[in-house]
């Protein structure tokens, strides 16, 4: 029986189409669709600002940059996440720290976050920014983590790398409304893909430039940025400051311009597919996702959680059983401080409960557009076989 993968991409003619035009073209890294696919994204998003650079995980770390995160500063997000939503503060020299999760959506806790910045107020400890993490595609809730970071004068960058195409309050994800920064992900599993890639979104025009200075070595070819030097001295372009090789190609960006104009059919497919799976499942021992009435989700993962009291397998069993029948159920996610290298810096089980009890029940079930209705019966009949022995 054929493998069913958890996620997969979604590639038709156009996209290919597009892909080869840049590949026949003069430019292949640094030309004219870069841009036109970061307008595309803004528009889209309702946001002044695209920065498109090589992977998520380059926007959170310039992000970070931009907003000022060094040594002596500290991050705070959820440890319900992939690790990048953590490195990204570390790769700056700062600290993290985790806030708890929802247990309803299993995005960041704001009664948690709320609680933890009391005492960390007490002890001089406040984070400098704090990174909500839009998990499955579906948004915190951004109003009121907005309303703390305004009192306790933290920063905020949302990690949507699930949720392109989502939204909150009406409003499409990355508007920056509630946040300074936005990072979206394109990696084939995401709601559209451009083979790897991601981009910060901003309404700020400064962090924005700053974002664009530090994807590309710091280095700037505008003449008002440039620092003088001697008239009979040609130069057309300057390092001013220290930044890093984030660029994304024209090859990248072509494939994310061809996505973009499916991007909102993705969406509806998905959720398509998420309505009937909450009908598939209804009647066995696992809770299906619980979508918050100011949240539309993008629906990039479809997470139960296993009644583990009413069945006679363990997480595990149940895992192991379906990978063996070639379903590709995964992880989303292994709590970040769980991981050994998050062990080393003093963090331990339990730091989390509820992070913990839903990292013991969870598993993302097959859900990609292309995901057939025969191969959805696959995976529901799979699992009602497996947790009914």
């Amino acid at each position: 029986m054929p493998m069913i993968p958890y996620g997969r991409q979604n590639i038709n003619h156009a996209d290919i189409d597009a892909v080869v035009d840049v590949l026949q073209s003069n430019f292949l890294t640094q030309g004219p669709v870069v841009p036109a696919f970061e307008k595309a994204v803004s528009i889209y998003c309702r946001s002044q600002h695209g920065v498109a650079v090589n992977s998520a995980t380059s926007a959170l770390h310039i992000a970070c940059i931009a907003l000022g995160v060094g040594k002596g500063d500290i991050v705070w997000t959820t440890p319900i996440t992939f690790v990048a939503s953590a490195n990204c503060a570390l790769y700056c020299g700062a600290t993290v720290d985790f806030v708890d999760i929802d247990p309803r959506t299993y995005n960041l806790s704001v009664e948690r976050l709320a609680e933890k910045l009391v005492m960390a107020e007490k002890r001089g400890t406040l984070p400098k920014v704090v990174i909500p993490v839009h998990l499955c595609g579906q948004s915190c809730d951004m109003a009121r983590i907005l309303m703390l970071g305004q009192k306790y004068g933290f920063k905020i960058i949302e990690d949507t790398s699930h949720a392109i195409g989502g939204r909150y309050k009406g409003e499409p994800i990355g508007n920056g409304s509630y946040s300074d920064i936005t990072v979206f992900s394109f990696h084939p599993v995401k709601i559209i893909t451009t083979g790897e890639g991601g981009m910060a979104l901003t309404n700020d025009e400064l962090l924005a430039k700053r974002m664009r200075l530090l994807r590309s070595h710091g280095i700037t070819s505008t003449a008002e940025d440039m620092h003088p030097r001697p008239p009979e001295e040609l130069w057309n372009y300057q390092q001013i400051d220290l930044g890093f090789n984030y660029r994304m190609t024209d090859i990248h960006a072509a494939l994310g311009l061809s996505q973009m104009q499916r991007l909102d059919e993705f969406v509806i497919k998905r959720h398509a597919i998420a309505k009937r799976y909450d009908q598939m499942l209804s009647g066995l021992p696992v809770v299906t996702p619980w979508q918050h009435p100011d949240s539309y989700s993008s629906y990039h993962l479809y997470v139960i959680r296993l009644k583990l009291d009413q069945i006679n397998r363990t997480h595990r069993q149940v895992y192991e059983a379906l990978r063996e029948a070639g379903i590709l159920v995964n992880l989303h996610y292994i709590p970040v401080y769980r991981q050994p290298y998050y062990e080393k810096m003093g963090f331990i089980a339990g730091y989390n409960p509820e992070a913990e009890r839903y990292y013991s029940e969870a598993l993302s079930v097959p859900m990609y557009p292309g995901l057939t209705e025969e191969q959805q019966e696959q995976v529901v009949a799979k699992l009602t076989e497996t947790i009914s022995l």
